[in-house]
């Protein structure tokens, strides 16, 4: 059990598996460039698609390439999925409680939204209104001030070891879902679990309590 006063969450992983999509979209644009498909998209998870490019493929011109890659995100639908769970956690949470920071941009985080029906948080950080991604903690904390709280009060749920190093640099508490990294890349989590099912939310006077309804994965 763990108890909180809003909960911001990561959107691809957490509440959409868009990792169908992701990866096809990275591994065309791999294969094009005649890069590693598999070190793309490893590096990919959890960054925006900016810091990405620049990673990979200093030499390419990054606002042509980005063109290419948020088109393909924010229009095709393919490989995109509601997370079993994610709309039973969100309608248990009050508006003003909770929120969503991405490593997408809003054009293709508001896209998967629509696209799954899932609420559209009160607060939503997206990459292109930001200047410094996951790792960093601007996000996060950005987040936090615009729902009104402090960093101490808000649990961050997570999939990305990128996402996790944000949070806690936010000074954040994090839960983990093991659906995209194995559980080792994940150990620097408050906890880990295995699927976004496996958490359960209540209200408890002014705070959020988020139950644990199946062991953490080792």
């Amino acid at each position: 059990m763990i108890r909180c006063r809003a909960i911001l969450f990561d959107l691809d992983g957490v509440l959409v598996d868009s990792a169908e999509r992701v990866e096809k979209t990275w591994r065309d644009w791999a294969t094009r460039h005649r890069l590693d498909p598999e070190h793309v998209i490893a590096m990919a998870h959890g960054r925006r698609t900016i810091e990405t490019v620049r990673l990979v493929a200093p030499e390419l011109s990054t606002d042509a390439e980005l063109a290419v890659l948020e088109t393909s995100e924010a229009t095709n639908p393919e490989g995109v999925y509601e997370i079993a769970g994610a709309r039973e956690l969100l309608q248990l949470l009050p508006e003003g409680r909770w929120g969503v920071v991405t490593s997408g941009i809003r054009a293709v985080a508001e896209f998967r939204l629509r696209y799954t029906g899932l609420p559209s948080p009160a607060v939503m950080i997206c990459a292109d209104e930001i200047t410094r991604g996951k790792p960093d903690p601007e996000g996060y904390l950005t987040a936090a001030a615009r729902l009104g709280f402090s960093a101490a009060d808000c649990i961050v749920i997570e999939d990305a070891p990128a996402g996790i190093e944000s949070a806690q640099a936010a000074g954040m508490r994090t839960i983990a879902i093991a659906t995209t990294f194995p559980t080792e890349r994940l150990s620097a989590a408050d906890a880990i679990v295995a699927r976004l099912a496996d958490l359960s939310v209540e209200l408890a006077g002014e705070e959020i309590q988020i139950n644990l309804t199946a062991p953490p994965t080792a």
